[in-house]
């Protein structure tokens, strides 16, 4: 007779793509984009479609932000992607003389890389490889916001607009829309659930500090049916905190020490002050030891969680970690193996696996809570996305916001307009959080910069053309301004 689980682990990843995602022209010259791809997203599906083939099911919960799994099938962005992986093969074959182990497994990688896209993924993207998992219960798909704006930033409508878009993308590519959103930064304001109401959304993540730290339940919000679900920090910070985490293990590869000439990473972590120069090869005998090692770790924390919350409550508790997909392979090249060994390892420990949607089915749904304004964020409230390093940023993004409302109003009919998708798609790109985050943190903060300004900038342009009178030469900046940005061509003006 097999005992009752302890209690309900969920895992929920953001698939996200913050640097060129919103960039306005496909990223061909950015290895953002490549190495997010093949490290990580692609050996995540595939251990995806491993677990299904061996039966499981209700896995975990997958966010894709909808500009992302545009991307990732566009028949465009998609041969870039084969080229780039052919382009890897290559340069591990001239990097054997010098580096003959590394070498050897970038190549094996790149090839079995190569396999999976022609097999499949040029064949129909991100839609083809995703639909099955999600029809057949394996996974549960979040939707979110067209573009990944930080939601209480924004004008409600604009709000509503953006949420309805990215929920339609999903309906189209996947023929359904989810009843679950990932908040982009997990960022909430008083009164949002509402929205979330309205769009039927049902579920959706936030993070720990704004339930106090109570997390072993879904709670739903106000007086509305949407539950929020936080993110238990106790557990996930064993994986990945601001601090620390497995990924800075010793026997890990280390993801900042290049060999520049063939752009492979074939140092180990060593040790978290040892320059680059004097860090020891990557030895993937030594890594797969720490997967083991790290794996039953977190599955022991889970299950002494969940133990606690099982004598404190009197009754089986919750558990949702959450994580950015990249963490996984791109960030933490071992993180696929670590999740593999994590995903079939909890079950065997007496720990149940689900979504977010099984939780909730199985009971794990506690008392209303009013929700506070909060975040993922550093203090997690809104400072980086609203604060005084951020205070132009924010006064630009309310000024699109005023002049895409204002445009719309005077200039819309009752056909759909390219023109104006045009400018509620230039509007969406420069509202996107990431560049406010990337100036908080000075991370490559003059790129983020021209990006938001730039989108800024089409959209007025486009506005004032129309305000001109100057319908012609506006139709003719946003058929320009439609080829750089790539496909989103549902994007309808009329939603807002």
């Amino acid at each position: 007779m097999t005992a009752a689980p302890v209690g309900t682990f969920c895992l929920v990843l953001h698939t996200h793509l913050p640097w060129v995602a919103h960039a306005g022209a496909w990223p061909v010259g950015e290895e953002w984009l490549h190495q997010a791809f093949t490290g990580s997203w692609r050996r995540v599906f595939a251990l995806l479609d491993r677990l299904a083939a061996e039966g499981a099911r209700d896995v975990l919960t997958l966010g894709v932000t909808p500009v992302l799994a545009a991307m990732l099938d566009d028949p465009y962005c998609l041969r870039e992607l084969h080229t780039w992986a052919g382009n890897w093969q290559l340069r591990a074959e001239e990097a054997a003389p010098r580096l003959p182990a590394q070498a050897g497994y970038e190549f094996r990688a790149a090839t079995e890389c190569l396999a999976d896209l022609e097999s499949r993924w040029l064949t129909g993207g991100l839609s083809s490889v995703l639909r099955p998992l999600v029809d057949s219960g394996v996974v549960e798909l979040l939707g979110g916001p067209a573009t990944h704006p930080f939601l209480p930033l924004l004008d409600r409508r604009v709000a509503a607009g953006a949420l309805a878009i990215g929920l339609d993308d999903a309906r189209l590519r996947l023929g359904r829309a989810p009843a679950g959103i990932w908040v982009p930064e997990c960022g909430h304001a008083p009164g949002q659930e509402d929205l979330y109401a309205a769009a039927g959304v049902r579920r959706f993540l936030v993070d720990s500090p704004a339930l106090d730290g109570d997390t072993a339940a879904a709670r739903p919000v106000g007086s509305t049916d949407v539950l929020c679900f936080g993110r238990d920090l106790e557990v996930s910070y064993r994986v990945w905190s601001p601090k620390a985490g497995y990924p800075g293990a010793p026997d890990y590869r280390d993801f900042h020490t290049f060999d520049h000439a063939s752009g492979f990473r074939p140092a180990r972590v060593t040790g978290q002050h040892v320059p680059p120069e004097a860090k020891a090869p990557w030895e993937p005998d030594l890594a797969a030891a720490a997967v083991r090692r790290d794996a039953a770790d977190f599955v022991a924390a889970v299950h002494g969680r969940l133990r606690d919350l099982a004598d404190r409550d009197g009754r089986p508790g919750l558990v949702v970690a959450g994580f950015d997909t990249e963490l996984f392979g791109h960030w933490w090249h071992e993180g696929p193996d670590w999740l593999a060994a994590v995903l079939r390892d909890l079950p065997a420990a007496g720990v149940r696996v689900s979504t977010l949607a099984g939780a909730a089915a199985a009971g794990h749904v506690g008392p209303p809570v009013a929700l506070g304004p909060s975040s993922w964020g550093a203090g997690k409230d809104w400072q980086v996305w609203a604060g005084p390093a951020v205070a132009d940023l924010t006064e630009a993004a309310r000024g699109v916001q005023d002049r895409l409302l204002r445009t719309l109003d005077t200039h819309r009919g009752p056909a759909r307009d390219p023109v104006l998708d045009q400018l509620a798609r230039e509007a969406l790109l420069a509202l996107s959080s990431d560049w406010a985050f990337m100036v908080s943190h000075d991370s490559a903060a003059g790129y983020a910069r021209d990006r938001a300004g730039a989108h800024a900038g089409r959209l007025h342009a486009l506005a004032d053309l129309l305000d001109a009178g100057d319908r012609p030469a506006a139709a003719v900046l946003a058929d320009r301004l439609r080829i750089q940005d790539g496909p989103f061509g549902h994007l309808d003006a009329r939603v807002f």
